[in-house]
């Protein structure tokens, strides 16, 4: 391994050496940049070698096939099934109420997580106080949500709606306390100078610099709320879409469970990219600093 050659005195030091020609060749680079175009294509390829492998399997009779129709139908006829799931089991009413249980449990989760995140934001003592909570909360699994709340307020509508806003509570806290907390001193320290008192440093500095990532706390909560929902809505059979999965998987068909699938992910998506055209719209000026 070779040396440079230190710099005569009152010299310019040496160039430092770059990174190696290699990590600037082949097909895999360290934190390369890629065009939009590129980055959709590389998405596409692992989604098209699933559907390949998802024909294959599925394809022929069903004593010829390599997974029975009965646990895994072919694309074609899950797609052709789609008619079936809209008229006859009231596919859009059935959204309808999955959407409608999953705004309901957001806005109490939100409500219950916003003024206790900020404050244990804001507040060290209030921080030390619900941390113990917070933390159990993080490690409980939430499935167990499901038996407590049963317990608590039975199998109607109230129960789901509460087993949401508890799940959405304990995703959300932590992040608000977060979004409070990287709040750079240097802010509080100039409104005490300028004689704020604590509601004003809270309500005028603290809030108005984390609302940015407070609302993105809120967006990914709200996301997060797609996979809770079915777990409320498997208990008590009924109207939603997770009793359209669990009917179809004892009396069938076998293919709405992957019609509902997908269309959970597509109203997951689409509720997303509306949560963060509004965020942007909110906070252009986060966007700048990209």
């Amino acid at each position: 391994m070779t040396t440079a050659a230190p710099a005569p005195a009152g010299g310019p030091a040496p160039p430092r050496p770059g990174p190696p020609a290699s990590a600037h060749t082949g097909f895999l680079r360290i934190r390369e940049e890629l065009p939009a175009w590129k980055a959709w294509l590389l998405g596409l390829l692992p989604v098209l070698a699933l559907l390949a492998l998802w024909v294959f399997v599925t394809t022929g009779t069903a004593e010829e096939r390599v997974i029975s129709p009965t646990i895994l139908p072919s694309p074609a006829e899950v797609v052709a099934s789609f008619p079936l799931l809209w008229f006859d089991r009231a596919l859009t009413r059935n959204l309808a109420v999955s959407f409608w249980r999953v705004v309901e449990g957001f806005a109490l989760g939100v409500l219950i997580s916003f003024p206790l995140g900020v404050l244990m934001g804001a507040f060290t003592k209030v921080k030390g106080a619900f941390t113990p909570l917070t933390v159990f909360g993080a490690y409980l699994p939430i499935p167990t949500l499901v038996p407590l709340t049963l317990s608590l307020f039975g199998t109607g509508e109230l129960q789901k709606v509460m087993f949401l806003a508890l799940a959405f509570s304990i995703y959300m806290v932590p992040l608000f306390v977060a979004a409070v907390d990287a709040v750079d001193d240097t802010y509080l320290k100039t409104a005490y100078t300028l004689g704020a008192s604590k509601g004003q440093a809270v309500g005028r500095v603290l809030l108005p610099i984390s609302w940015p990532e407070i609302w993105q706390a809120m967006r990914l909560g709200f996301g997060v709320g797609w996979s809770y929902i079915l777990l409320a809505e498997m208990v008590d059979v009924g109207r939603g879409l997770g009793g359209i999965i669990i009917t179809s998987q004892r009396r069938g068909p076998r293919e709405h469970i992957y019609l509902v699938l997908v269309i959970i992910v597509l109203v997951a998506f689409v509720t997303d990219k509306l949560w963060a055209a509004v965020g942007r719209f909110l906070f252009p000026y986060r966007e700048a600093k990209r």
